[in-house]
């Protein structure tokens, strides 16, 4: 069929009008809406904050001491001039402090306004950007204009400023009070030439008192976001694991803590130190028949008539003993970090006391642990849906606030990512209400999204893919994202270059010089990294070609350890260079350099005036050669002297290539700083 044709022009017309007097009545019966009472909306808008975690849900995260850089886009309809600060208060403050927001891109009027403030106290800190008119540098940039431009008659131009005037007087004090009523008689005496006049309604001393004193005309603000202050140990540690059995129980781990507060760490972590089932009791490399000696894995917690999460194993020592060692440490700066593990074994006095407490089959057996391939016949979850979930979350609250009132102030949580997410938002924050110096690594190799999430919701520190990230694009790519990304505002990677459950396949097959080379890489690029006992020894046995688990893994049995491994001198010094220099003491002022050779990864951080560059071969078998290219926007002089922190060794650098030579049986790697 044809399509219909339009109806002409005159025939829409004759019908509109047809029926206008209709529409003309209906409209007419029509009142306007009515508006609320009070002053008109407000025409300032303030957007896109920063910095601003999911839209405010979370706070973004700094440490005492630090600098907050806060910007957001500011706009309004017309040519009025506007000002902004940002206002912000500590935990237990009530009057607001605030500080001055600039255009970022002034020159071109740009909507884009930044400022910043020290946070100087642990705990919840609040924040806002306030805007508003400021009808008083309009009219002097008015009068400016037209001055310059030659305009003869401004006696309307300067009534208004009068009126202006008046009303800031009353609020001003002291010299500023004397300085606006001096401008007042000068524009006030009608025998005063212009040029007087214009001189005194343009002087920057005037400026300065009126910008004090006047009202914030349509001031407006923008929602309290918060910001989460740590103590400076959630942004950079230095970590050694250890399992307290291999070294004579607490006494003996309190013998050992001056060396190694001497070797430069300051968290010395724990594996779980409770009593240990006996029920599918481990044995060595994870066999499922133990010994009668074997004394089983310190995750599978809980034993009848000794305790569980609450207690600590008899082997061990006492709580006196434990104490000694809390108390030790705080002696020589070092943080006792404990592992808690939310699991039990088939031991755990809960099974009997809350039955409910756990996963059921119909049947009534209970369903051990799993995290395929891996298989924990030993441990048992929590049935975290139960009915009394209120008991469950409450009984954790009572052992976590145990032992922070024994003197342990950080918490290495085992698989945080398999309990749910609300209860750790709830555990952290009544944790940390009375005690705001508490700090929760989470021990999470998992799903991206899933570490982000726990560090989102109070996690201070989280494990990271650091350990698989071993070629150059791997680590450019991914220090990058935490570095740079959206990361950067509450994710605080821990590079821990070893673990119990992880042994590389790069220094399985790398031989001493990977183990080197990992350290440098782990202690320069991020803040905080940790090492395992038997790292400082090259330890690098795997229970089985391609595992990660160790040959004789410390995990399922006692060993005999001391601090003399060949690698603790180099470590000593690494740990030194980081706390002397801040540069290294930071994350996101990692910058990267070319190299031309893949093999060589090259980086610079600045902090203030200490600048520190790192040079590493990741290849730890073979001699590797190339450049270090370091372009303009570094910062640095043109040319340069450096010293080598790890040989003494001094160099002349400058900007663009630099060459490099790096032999992993002699130099793995060049940590430089400038020297004069």
């Amino acid at each position: 069929m044809p399509a219909p044709k339009r109806p002409p022009a005159a025939a829409i017309a004759k019908a509109t009008a047809a029926k206008s007097p209709a529409t003309t009545g209906a409209a007419a019966a029509r009142q306007a809406p009515e508006l609320r009472p009070g002053p008109p909306p407000a025409r300032i808008r303030i957007e896109h904050p920063h910095p601003v975690v999911d839209a405010g849900r979370y706070p973004a995260k700094r440490c005492v001491g630090d600098t907050v850089d806060v910007s957001a886009t500011i706009v309004r309809d017309g040519h009025d001039v506007l000002k902004a600060v940002v206002r912000y208060k500590g935990p237990a403050e009530r009057e607001w402090r605030e500080q001055p927001l600039t255009h970022i891109d002034a020159h071109v009027r740009g909507d884009r306004w930044a400022g910043r403030f020290t946070v100087d106290e642990m705990g919840d800190w609040t924040w806002t950007i306030q805007a508003w008119v400021d009808h008083f540098a309009a009219w002097r940039e008015e009068v400016e204009r037209k001055v310059a431009f030659g305009q003869e008659d401004m006696s309307g131009e300067l009534s208004e400023g009068v009126v202006m005037l008046r009303e800031v007087v009353e609020r001003a004090e002291g010299p500023e009070r004397d300085t606006i009523e001096y401008a007042l008689r000068v524009l006030e005496d009608p025998d005063a030439p212009p040029y007087a006049k214009y001189d005194a309604a343009l002087g920057s001393e005037l400026f300065a008192a009126v910008e004090h004193n006047q009202a914030r005309h349509e001031a407006t603000d923008m929602e309290f976001q918060t910001l989460e202050v740590d103590r400076v140990r959630a942004r950079f540690s230095t970590w050694y694991e250890l399992f307290p059995r291999s070294w004579g129980g607490f006494r003996g781990v309190a013998e050992q803590v001056p060396r190694i507060a001497e070797l430069g760490f300051d968290v010395l972590y724990l594996p779980p130190v409770h009593p240990i089932g006996e029920t599918n009791r481990k044995g060595r490399n994870n066999s499922l028949h133990a010994g009668p000696n074997d004394p089983g894995s310190p995750w599978a917690i809980g034993l009848k008539g000794v305790g569980g999460h609450e207690a600590i194993h008899p082997d061990l020592g006492s709580f006196e003993d434990f104490e000694v060692l809390v108390r030790t440490c705080r002696e020589h700066g070092i943080d006792l970090a404990l592992d808690l593990a939310l699991n039990a074994s088939a031991d755990h006095p809960w099974l009997t006391e809350h039955p409910e407490w756990f996963n059921q089959r119909p049947d009534g057996t209970l369903k051990y642990a799993e995290n395929p391939p891996k298989k924990y016949q030993d441990i048992y979850n929590f049935n975290w849906g139960c009915e009394d979930w209120r008991g469950l979350w409450q009984a954790f609250y009572e052992v976590f606030r145990g032992w922070v009132d024994r003197g342990v102030k950080v918490f290495r949580v085992d698989n945080p990512h398999t309990k749910p997410f609300p209860f750790w938002e709830w555990l952290i924050e009544e944790i940390r209400k009375d005690d705001p110096d508490v700090l929760f690594l989470a021990e999470a190799f998992t799903r991206r999204k899933v570490m982000q999430e726990l560090a989102k919701l109070g996690f201070n520190q989280s494990y990271t893919y650091f350990t698989w990230k071993n070629a150059r694009w791997e680590l450019v790519e991914y220090l990058n994202e935490l570095a740079h990304g959206e990361e950067r505002e509450y994710f605080r990677p821990n590079f821990f270059a070893n673990t119990p459950d992880i042994l590389n396949e790069y220094l399985v097959n790398g031989g001493p010089s990977a183990f080197y080379v990992r350290l440098v890489l782990a202690a320069t690029l991020s803040p905080t990294y940790g090492i395992y006992s038997g790292f400082e020894a090259y330890e690098n046995v795997p229970v089985a070609p391609g595992s990660e688990e160790y040959l004789n893994s410390e995990k399922y049995e006692a060993r005999r350890r001391a601090l003399d491994g060949p690698m603790l001198p180099f470590i000593q010094r690494v740990n030194q260079i980081r706390r002397e220099h801040p540069a290294l003491q930071r994350l996101t002022n990692l910058q990267f350099l070319e190299t031309e050779n893949e093999a060589i990864l090259a980086f610079v951080k600045r902090w203030g005036d200490d600048v520190v560059l790192v040079i590493a071969n990741l290849d730890p078998h073979h001699i590797q050669e190339g450049t270090a290219i370091v372009p303009y926007e570094t910062g640095l002089p043109p040319a340069f002297h450096v010293e080598d922190l790890l040989s003494g060794e001094r160099f002349d650098w400058r900007l663009g290539r630099n060459y490099v030579r790096l032999d992993p049986d002699f130099r793995t790697a060049h940590v430089l700083t400038l020297r004069t």
